[in-house]
């Protein structure tokens, strides 16, 4: 069951690297930053993930980031997701889940939970993700 909104981010791709391929299908790494809040801290968040397509063209990714608040608190997260090529040249629409781990007061709600997760990339490289609880 989707529980409560804890985060939403902007922000921007910062780098794209192709990898060697796995097989037939392509592999791609995807930097971003962005900014949002998050358990109702203000934070930065940075984070790289990588991507195959899939024999049906939809993507398999996979990635690890932090989250650093404006208070000097910072929270290591890791995730993994299905996404798609929404047509609009390397536009992508993510969903997946994302498990944090941190030992900061500000952000200790991340602890122990699973949470899911948006995350749209438009034909700009410009992000937007939103995060929730998954009871």
């Amino acid at each position: 069951m989707l529980g409560e909104q804890l985060g939403e981010e902007t922000g921007k791709t910062t780098g794209i690297r192709v990898l060697p391929s796995e097989g037939q299908a392509p592999k791609i790494e995807v930097s971003f930053q962005t900014s949002g809040r998050i358990v109702g801290q203000e934070v930065t968040d940075m984070g790289t993930y990588a991507s195959v397509v899939r024999p049906d063209g939809t993507l398999h990714g996979w990635g690890q980031g932090v989250i650093m608040a404006k208070d000097g608190g910072m929270a290591t997260w890791s995730g993994d997701g299905a996404g798609h090529l929404t047509g609009r040249g390397s536009a992508v629409n993510w969903r997946g889940a994302i498990y944090y781990q941190t030992a900061s007061p500000g952000l200790a709600r991340l602890n122990g939970i699973a949470a899911v997760f948006e995350f749209d990339v438009d034909e700009q490289g410009n992000t937007h993700a939103k995060i929730w609880e998954w009871k």
